[in-house]
């Protein structure tokens, strides 16, 4: 139960002395040092953990995106991370300008497994932590200060001599003096000045220093203010790479890491969309989109960013929201009225003066820039008729449309309503559908098709009879499963298509029962819809795909059927 005066429970932050603080006058003009902490931070909080296969994909996309320092894992903490790490260097899967980094707890026997994983790296960041935060070394690991700092001391001079040993390594040293935001101020200039003398910091060899919010527990402009009073009192800053490492405890992660840029930090440690402990670490496709809507190149590519999304869902096991900024699937979609009549003009003054300075309301962005196209950014739902599209299909049709699919037929229902001047009804809206997707037999149809399968075979066999423009045919294939299987059969017939998603469900009760299959697939690089129906599943999914195809190929408007006539 809440309490009605919770100052008897808790403090609030302790601000930092900074009268003449100047990062409120500062702006961000370049981008920072990434280091994406996906492989690590993001990694340890997913309810099931990358594989090694999942942690290959998530490593080459981001290489792909522009990252030159990745955290790749906590090697000495998790066989899986050790093997990962191992398999990064001996396989050469590091590009020659890119830095892996790799976290260890200030323990001897911990940091000696450190440096065996990274044995034979060309690029390397050992980043070596220790609890800072008075609470911890009271409560947690019952130090005193100076026991705290010989803890940090002993783990650089071990880590300082294990990279002397291995001089073929490019390395670089990383310390993080953990839970800093609620660690005090000198105390956290103490440890790390004692740090950067053990380590030898030099301006030509400088160390990192990472300064976290490992828990979220000020307003972003406190947290500011740490960042540039540290900058201030520490000696020898230009021998040192500051670094922060928000998180989202109070939803204010982005403004806190772009309030600390402008208050001197160089680098920042985040995921990509904030997948990370609790309510996640900072999101950088944000912090970079941003830089990016004001004008600064933010060093990272972002340019197609609905696959990169799609890829981070599969590797995390986690869905990105579809209000999330920039990415989410609705995030460029106009319901309002006003909202759409709004973008209209403003798409049309921009068609008279392409070369302008970006400027059409409610769009913060050109949606052309991250790969999404003008089509969808104006769509019906409720605003237009009768409590929206997918909402009406579901009600009274039992059609539970998948969430792009709605998103894609919403255009549909716009253009039919267009040409036909009509209200939007919930009749209209599944004449429409029937037309673009269930009715969509041409070039191709499905006649029947045959399974078969070997015992204790995962394999099956498929042949199906397709009719072509009038033409009957026998494609033949073999998959794990009847889908997979007819995806190879329409191949070896030249027809290469690649399943994307799949949805299904069933429509109706008894008897009447039937299946629905909703199938996005990829023809020549495009993302396509089809939909197909039937008393069987496996010829709902194949009328699914076929459907798709004859859509990508089709050149007649959308429910092109659906006319102001054929409505009555």
């Amino acid at each position: 139960m809440m309490l009605t005066d919770p100052a008897k429970k808790y403090r609030p932050f302790v601000a930092v002395d900074l009268p003449d603080r100047q990062w409120p006058s500062k702006r961000i003009e370049t981008a920072p040092v990434w280091c994406s902490v996906d492989l690590r931070d993001g990694n340890q909080s997913l309810i099931d953990p990358m594989d090694q296969e999942r942690k290959q994909r998530f490593f080459d996309m981001l290489l792909s995106v522009g990252f030159k320092q990745i955290e790749v894992g906590f090697p000495s903490a998790s066989q899986t991370d050790f093997d990962f790490v191992r398999s990064l260097i001996e396989q050469d899967k590091i590009p020659e300008d890119v830095t892996i980094q790799v976290l260890t707890q200030a323990r001897p026997h911990l940091i000696e497994r450190t440096i065996e994983a990274l044995q034979g790296a060309k690029n390397a960041i050992v980043h070596v932590y220790n609890a800072t935060d008075p609470m911890f070394r009271r409560v947690v690991f019952n130090v005193d200060k100076a026991e705290c700092v010989q803890i940090a001391v002993e783990a650089t001079q071990q880590i300082r001599a294990q990279m002397d040993a291995a001089p073929e390594t490019n390395w670089t040293f990383q310390y993080s003096p953990e839970l800093f935001t609620t660690t005090e101020m000198d105390f956290a200039v103490e440890i790390v000045e004692a740090v950067m003398d053990a380590y030898g910091t030099r301006a030509d060899k400088p160390m990192i220093v990472n300064l976290p919010a490992t828990v979220e527990v000020a307003t972003p402009n406190n947290y500011a203010d740490q960042i540039e009073w540290f900058c201030r009192h520490i000696k020898n800053r230009d021998h040192l790479i500051v670094s922060v490492h928000p998180h989202n405890d109070r939803g204010t992660g982005v403004a806190a890491a772009e309030l600390t840029l402008m208050a001197g930090a160089d680098r920042v440690e985040g995921t990509l969309f904030g997948n990370g402990e609790r309510t996640g670490n900072v999101d950088i496709v944000t912090l970079a989109m941003n830089m990016y809507t004001q004008g600064v190149n933010p060093q990272l590519d972002f340019s197609n960013i609905t696959p990169i999304m799609r890829e981070v869902e599969y590797c995390n096991q986690l869905p990105v929201h579809p209000r999330h900024p920039y990415v989410g699937d609705l995030v460029f979609t106009a319901f309002s009225g006003s909202h759409q009549d709004a973008i209209k003009k403003g798409m049309a003054d921009r068609r008279a003066n392409p070369d302008a300075v970006w400027d059409v309301p409610y769009l913060p962005i050109d949606p052309l820039d991250v790969g999404r196209s003008y089509e969808a950014v104006i769509r019906v739902n409720s605003q237009s008729g009768k409590g929206g599209v997918s909402y009406l299909l579901e009600q009274e049709h039992g059609i539970e449309l998948p969430r792009r699919l709605s998103i894609e037929f919403s255009q549909v229902v716009q253009e039919v309503a267009e040409r036909t001047g009509r209200e939007i009804t919930s009749q209209m809206i599944y004449q429409a559908f029937s037309d673009e997707y269930l009715e969509q037999r041409v070039p191709f149809a499905l006649v029947n098709h045959r399974l078969s399968s070997e015992p204790d075979s995962p394999k099956v066999t498929l042949d199906a009879v397709i009719e072509e423009s009038g033409t009957r045919q026998t494609l033949k294939g073999e998959g794990n499963g009847p889908l997979a299987a007819f995806v190879k059969a329409l191949a070896a017939a030249g027809h290469d298509v690649e399943i994307i998603d799949y949805h299904e469900h069933s429509r109706g009760q008894g008897a009447d029962a039937e299946a629905i299959a909703y199938v996005e697939v990829r023809i020549d690089g495009k993302a396509v819809f089809g939909v197909g129906n039937d008393e069987s599943i496996t010829s709902a999914s194949m009328k699914g795909v076929l459907s798709a195809i004859n859509r990508h190929y089709s050149t007649q408007p959308a429910a092109a059927n659906v006319t102001a006539e054929t409505l009555g």
